[in-house]
């Protein structure tokens, strides 16, 4: 195990001790705090920006009344690191990080990652593998008696019985194996206040149990009785397989992640009930989204923007992306099953006021090294900014799982109007020279607002623009729940044309993925073809990596669509995995011995060779030229990140 070691630079400025949250008792003793109501432990190094999960909640119990301290990426050998700001008065919070550190630390083809986005000057081995599990026991050691509470998007996506990519085996509740008190999953502002705010009141946490958005585990003898739901709207709770089914049995499995997924919506939503062992796991319903004015102020609260001075020297790459950037909504109802944002932040968008978007301009204007330009303006997806069901009623009552698959839905209110007028805003702030949207682009909703195209191409892509088409055949998109290649294509087109009105030379930069459940090879050698017909090589490939708790993951592990219950297929080898990415990076020479190898495991050999319908070339017979484009020039621009969009 290698840590950073914490240690001002000698050369640093005069520390102001009282801007951060506490890391160190020199800044507890200049707030005059002999000891915290709350301890947080963060996976993730300590950035006092909103972007970062453990630093949101922690400013938004600060700003609360609670003294609120910070210990990042400590080491987990021993317990006496995480005391060193002392035993907490009401409880210990935990989070692995931004991200789950399995995802955080290896590959889809589970190879350890070059580095950690979110750790000190990109350094390797700053948190232990299932961070949240090792977090709380540490905690457990340090702090007997205290509560443990976990949060962040490990627990959130782990919080029930799930299959985990890395050891290959389906897990139990991260709460069972962590020993934690309670779960908060979601998006934890809410819920966090309220066991915060019964805790200081004099309530044993053992008896909070009703909190929306928590789990907890009840002991044998607390839950075999419990009512069973038998509709909807009973609120009663709706009994999962239990874990030891759902590990053994794969149907078991799909029916435990099939009734999950039609659980999430919090109008809805009915408690749940998975037994482990003589106990069971008791998930309340989610907790309810903040409205307009709670995201105001929490995006206003006093965040420094920039890294704990600790840090001093060093630079947290995952704060170097966003620092510029500015979270104007969150949430998703995009449905993807291959994404877990939804599980997490849920389908209904919870959105920023203007106003709110034009002061957070005005704290980057006090920033050093801001020079004018916004990085990026939005969210999970960038043009899905007050959108919402035009009815409360009815969207209290979906059961949908996706607002725009397999069409957008009718009550669905898609009016781009105040994203338009949002922009227009922040350009004309003072200071601002730039703004770029750098998030993703839903096409399918922004081809019904040629406004918003025109507002995008014009004003807000600087040459280039990220979109996510995944995929061409509608086969897959369909168990992707994405829409057809067509609504891209349109999309495209309208883009094209609006950059040539505005006298630019824009490009789109198309996502993929390979190895998605339902692609097989020939599938991939389709899209290979689709790319090299429009001289199209991709510079971003992600293969499919299966993530705790997303549909597709369902897909992959037990071999059926959870919602028809047919056979998916599904490329589990790491070698075809790796095939399957091959055939995107078919103007690569690097890959072309795997794309050869694909191609003939695929019966599309005749694509081998230097006729104009060929991918690649033969061995040892140069390159491939693809119609109208340079092979080489390209290759080499997709090399250094600088994409390679033909026409």
């Amino acid at each position: 195990m290698s840590l950073v070691q914490l240690r001002a630079s000698k050369t640093a400025p005069p520390r102001d001790l009282r801007a951060f949250l506490p890391m160190t008792r020199e800044e507890m003793e200049a707030r005059g705090w002999d000891e915290l109501d709350v301890l947080i432990i963060n996976g993730d190094a300590y950035v006092d920006h909103p972007a970062f999960g453990g630093a949101l909640i922690g400013r938004f119990l600060e700003g609360r009344g609670l003294r609120v301290g910070m210990i990042a990426q400590p080491r987990w050998d021993d317990p006496k690191d995480i005391s060193r700001l002392g035993r907490p008065r009401l409880f210990v919070g935990i989070t692995a990080g931004n991200l789950d550190s399995m995802l955080n630390k290896l590959t889809a083809q589970k190879k350890i990652r070059g580095e950690d986005q979110y750790s000190p000057d990109g350094a390797l081995e700053q948190r232990p593998n299932r961070a949240s599990i090792v977090y709380s026991n540490l905690a457990r050691q340090a702090f007997p008696g205290l509560p443990v509470v976990l949060g962040g998007i490990e627990a959130s996506l782990r919080r029930i019985a799930h299959y985990d990519y890395w050891s290959d085996q389906v897990r139990r509740s991260v709460l069972v194996d962590s020993k934690a008190d309670l779960l908060i999953f979601g998006m934890g502002e809410r819920p966090v206040w309220e066991v915060a705010r019964r805790l200081k009141a004099g309530e044993d946490i053992s008896t909070i149990r009703d909190v929306r958005g928590t789990a907890v585990m009840l002991p044998k003898g607390q839950w075999e009785h419990l009512p069973k739901s038998r509709y909807v709207r009973d609120g009663l709770p709706l009994h999962l397989p239990s874990y030891e089914e759902a590990s053994a049995d794969k149907d078991a499995f799909l029916e435990m992640s099939r009734a999950f997924q039609h659980e999430t919506n919090p109008g809805n939503g009915r408690p749940l009930v998975q037994p482990h062992g003589d106990r069971a796991l008791y998930c309340n319903p989610p907790a309810h989204p903040l409205d307009m004015r709670d995201m105001d102020a929490l995006y206003d609260l006093p965040f420094v923007r920039r890294p704990h001075w600790t840090y001093a020297g060093s630079k947290i790459p995952a704060f170097e992306t966003v620092k510029h950037s500015i979270v104007t909504m969150r949430g998703c109802f995009g449905g993807c099953t291959f994404c877990s944002i939804t599980e997490h932040e849920g389908r209904i968008i919870q959105s920023r006021s203007a106003e709110s978007v034009l002061r957070e301009i005005r704290a980057l204007r006090r920033m050093d090294d801001f020079r004018g330009v916004i990085s990026d303006v939005g969210g999970p997806t960038a043009n899905m900014y007050r959108m919402r069901c035009k009815s409360e009623q009815i969207e209290s009552a979906c059961r949908k799982l996706s607002c725009v698959h397999p069409g957008v839905c009718e009550n669905l209110d898609t009016d781009h109007g105040p994203l338009v007028d949002l922009l227009k805003k922040v350009r004309k702030a003072e200071g601002v020279r730039r703004v770029f949207i750098a998030s993703g682009v839903r096409y399918d909703l922004a081809e019904r607002s040629p406004a918003f195209i025109r507002e995008l191409a014009t004003h807000h892509t600087g040459g280039q623009l990220s979109v996510a088409p995944e995929h061409v055949k509608d086969d897959v998109l369909a168990k992707m729940k994405k829409p057809g290649v067509a609504s891209y294509e349109r999309f495209a087109e309208q883009f094209t044309c609006a950059s040539e009105a505005a006298g630019k030379d824009q490009h789109l930069v198309p996502y993929f993925i390979s190895g998605h459940p339902g692609s097989t090879l020939d599938d991939m050698v389709d899209l290979a073809l689709w790319l090299k017909a429009r001289g199209v090589r991709p510079r971003q490939v992600q293969d499919f990596i299966p993530t705790p708790m997303s549909m597709a993951t369902c897909m992959y592990y037990t071999g059926r669509d959870p919602f028809t219950r047919e056979p998916v297929y599904t490329a589990k080898e790491l070698r075809e995995k790796k095939l399957q990415k091959s055939l995107l990076l078919y103007w690569d020479p690097a890959q072309h011995h795997l794309a050869r190898e694909a191609l003939r495991r695929a019966g599309r050999a005749a694509l081998i060779g230097h006729g104009p319908s060929c991918l690649v070339p033969p061995e040892g017979g140069g390159a491939t030229r693809t119609p109208g484009a340079s092979p080489v020039p390209g290759a080499r621009r997709a090399r250094r990140g600088l994409g390679a969009a033909g026409p």
